[in-house]
């Protein structure tokens, strides 16, 4: 099953090696691991490949025994809040679970995707935004962004990912 721990943004990364740390047992906790995106900026004249945090001040880690992870996790500092209800952790749906696995692949980066508009109308033609058209809500074509609004714990939750709109035809 796959949890998701709330932590302060910007200490991600710090949470998840004390994780790893601390939870040294593969039964209690199979991996830890924060969802990235690849993005493009512009340094120096030149186009750069990034990877910035999917979903900035989560973590994501995967059990199978939520009640000894729950137990683990307490000594691990700098934790906000582990997303569940009172002292139950509530899982990722299934329908999450996949998406996650489609959307940043098995190493849960979030490539760039590539795209053009007709119109008013955005087609993806590659990557992983390919086929989730409807969940883009914006797109800036210099900054090579696309904001996008997914179904995740629990409610919409939304991300930037990049993209690349190769042609705009009017």
């Amino acid at each position: 099953m796959w949890y998701v721990i709330q932590v302060r943004t910007g200490t991600e990364e710090n949470i998840r090696i004390q994780c790893e740390k601390f939870i040294q047992d593969k039964t209690i906790m199979e991996t830890c691991f924060i969802p990235y995106y690849e993005e493009k900026k512009r340094f120096q004249g030149r186009w750069n490949l990034e990877k910035k945090i999917l979903f900035p001040g989560y973590i994501f880690i995967i059990t199978r025994n939520a009640a000894e992870l729950h137990e683990a996790l307490k000594k691990v500092m700098g934790l906000t809040k582990i997303l569940g209800v009172g002292d139950t952790m509530i899982p990722l749906t299934a329908k999450e679970v996949a998406f996650m696995e489609r959307f940043g692949g098995p190493r849960q980066i979030v490539g760039m995707s590539e795209g053009i508009i007709e119109g008013s109308q955005i087609i993806i033609t590659s990557g992983p935004l390919q086929g989730l058209e409807g969940y883009i809500k914006k797109i800036d074509r210099h900054k090579r962004k696309a904001w996008v609004e997914l179904p995740m714990f629990g409610r919409m939750q939304k991300v930037e990912v990049g993209v690349e709109i190769v042609r705009k035809t009017v």
